[in-house]
């Protein structure tokens, strides 16, 4: 693989954790959960082979109860 081919391949796979972070926000959007730390881990983008991650980041107490509700209530929805 040339050195543009890698490049291309890691800007990839960095778009893609960047577009399931739009995905998420809208998602956890459209429930009423915002995570405010949301993002695509800066670290793990760096290098000629990035393995990007996405970091939910912290939350208070509500919106971490929130979520477990939501979650219950789609995983009961779908049982």
């Amino acid at each position: 693989m040339t050195t543009m081919e890698r490049r291309e391949t890691a800007e990839g796979k960095v778009r893609e954790a960047e577009d399931a972070v739009a995905r998420l926000k809208e998602s956890f959007s459209g429930v009423g959960i915002t995570l405010p730390s949301l993002r695509t881990d800066p670290v793990s983008c760096a290098g000629s082979d990035p393995a990007p991650l996405v970091d939910l980041g912290r939350c208070n107490l509500d919106t971490a109860l929130r979520l477990s509700a939501v979650l219950e209530a789609a995983g009961k929805v779908r049982t």
